[in-house]
């Protein structure tokens, strides 16, 4: 263990176990605090609809391009740390004949991601990643496409011709305009996340993990109070009560990480920090299309995000299970599904429907309904998807956005450093390494630890050790006994080509 510069052990409480909880956890236990972490359900990562590594947020063509360019640095990082959960595939853009953007408007962005890749690279070769700098993007014309048609499709495709022979048989060509953009934007598996996460914890002495656990109230303990300039407090209790037990407890923390996903105002109200943010309830859904003929890429159709004729996402899983976005009000997004806080509260409040959804699950009858309409929605532009069949499960949940504006995709954390409390709020899964070093930052700034040392300058060799003996084997077991605990097909549990945790090169998957 590392020596303290307060010669004490400090002991951290992290307030709910999604990707941002899970993850400071692991880099906080690795640096030898005392890091105890809190999470209401099951298993760790069990949260809102994910999986797509956003290496560029080309899905959003309505952000800044300095916020694609943060999405990229981001997702490489986390992709380093967490190899095992990428399913390596490219993914296809398509502007379809309907929108009124056209193809070339995004030439200019992909140009400045490709310089950032380059750059990266230049800076670190472990950060080749996404292949080449000069592949990250590629273009196709109708008339390419018209030839990749007429080719056999490839059990498993090597080039990115290959991977785009299904999409020249599949998509209907006559509603897109050209050129079409591939674009090696990967995969990112829910299942394998939480795998890979919960090995991680479990090699680490000084994670305490506490799962199917109710935090009840958060308490300042050693509390000085003064003007608003120099109150400050030192210690929180916090209490909580585990489903296998009738009585309640409580531990007491030296810092204090609200880690809750899109339930952050609950504790904010209970730490009195007021704030500003949204709630937004989304949901995807799992269908099984076996006429595919091996494997596809990831198929993007842009669209105006909540209209009729939103974005329409279409996912590859194994085994001929997809996950379908279609950012319409009848799909993935609900009339009343986006909430904001007010000056009661910072928690904004869900619709009940939808809080009775995350607590419960889904009714059937409406998750058929919208299953359905998801399959129709993408068979306008891959017709054969017709044949889809509902699986009666979906991805869904309440994801937060800081603030007061609901196109918001890059968000890490807000730091407190006089009452020693910290809110992670991200809004995509590959800001959570940010925030972890940024609270670390802190900590090293209040003397919990020392910032010199060898684990907390190399974070990827030092807190991810645990890659040298749990390999993609060792996740996937756990990961589909993840996928079955929640009620997912076990192929999904898997990937296709996964990167592997020391060469940055592919291995497929069974």
């Amino acid at each position: 263990m590392m020596k303290n510069k307060e010669h004490s052990t400090k002991r951290i409480g992290i307030l709910g176990g999604g990707t941002a909880g899970a993850t400071i956890a692991i880099r906080l236990a690795a640096l030898g605090l005392e890091t105890h972490l809190f999470e209401k359900k099951q298993s760790l990562i069990d949260g809102p609809p994910m999986c797509h590594l956003h290496a560029g947020g080309n899905l959003y063509r309505e952000i800044p391009d300095e916020d694609c360019v943060a999405l990229l640095k981001q997702c490489i990082d986390i992709l380093r740390l967490y190899p095992y959960t990428i399913d390596v595939r490219p993914t296809v853009f398509a502007v379809p004949t309907r929108d009124e953007g056209l193809p070339e408007d995004l030439l200019p962005r992909l140009d400045i991601l490709t310089d950032a890749y380059r750059e990266l690279v230049a800076q670190d070769a472990n950060n080749k990643v996404l292949g080449e700098p000069e592949d990250y993007y590629q273009l196709y014309s109708h008339e390419q496409l018209l030839q990749l048609a007429e080719c056999e499709q490839v059990n498993e495709p090597s080039t990115v011709d290959e991977w785009m022979i299904p999409v020249a048989k599949y998509l209907d060509l006559n509603k897109v305009k050209y050129p079409l953009l591939v674009v090696q934007e990967y995969g990112w598996n829910i299942f394998r996340l939480a795998a890979s996460a919960q090995l991680a914890l479990e090699e680490q002495r000084h994670a305490h993990i506490f799962t199917d656990t109710a935090v009840t109230q958060v308490i300042p303990v050693d509390y000085n109070s003064g003007s608003n300039m120099d109150h400050s407090v030192t210690k929180w209790r916090i209490d909580y009560k585990q489903a296998d037990t009738s009585e309640a407890s409580s531990i007491e923390v030296d810092y204090l990480i609200n880690a809750c996903g899109f339930r952050t105002g609950i504790i904010d109200d209970m730490v009195g920090v007021e704030v500003s943010r949204m709630v937004e309830f989304k949901s995807s859904y799992i269908t099984h299309w076996d006429k595919s003929g091996g494997q596809i890429p990831e198929i993007i159709v842009y669209g105006n995000r909540g209209t009729p004729e939103g974005m329409a996402q279409l996912t590859p899983y194994p085994g001929g299970y997809f996950q379908i976005h279609g950012m319409s009000k009848a799909i993935t997004l609900f009339d009343d599904g986006l909430v904001a806080s007010n000056t009661a509260s910072a928690q904004p409040r869900l619709p009940r429907q939808y809080m009775h959804y995350i607590e419960d699950g889904w009714d059937k009858a409406p998750l058929q309904a919208r299953s359905q309409q998801a399959i129709d929605y993408v068979a306008e532009f891959v017709p054969t998807f017709q044949s889809a069949r509902t699986v009666g499960n979906a991805l869904y949940g309440g994801q937060q956005i800081p603030g007061k504006d609901d196109t918001l995709r890059v968000a890490d954390v807000s730091l407190y450093g006089n009452i020693r409390y910290a809110r992670a709020e991200n809004v995509k899964a590959s800001s959570t390494l940010i925030a972890a070093d940024q609270v670390v930052n802190e900590l090293v700034a209040l003397g919990f630890i020392d910032g010199d040392t060898p684990e907390n300058q190399n974070r990827h060799t030092h807190q991810w050790a645990y890659l040298a003996h749990n390999d993609s084997v060792a996740v996937d077991e756990v990961a589909r006994n993840l996928a079955e605990q929640r009620g997912f097909p076990l192929a999904m549990a898997g990937v296709n080509h996964s990167i592997c945790a020391r060469t940055g090169q592919t291995s497929t998957q069974a």
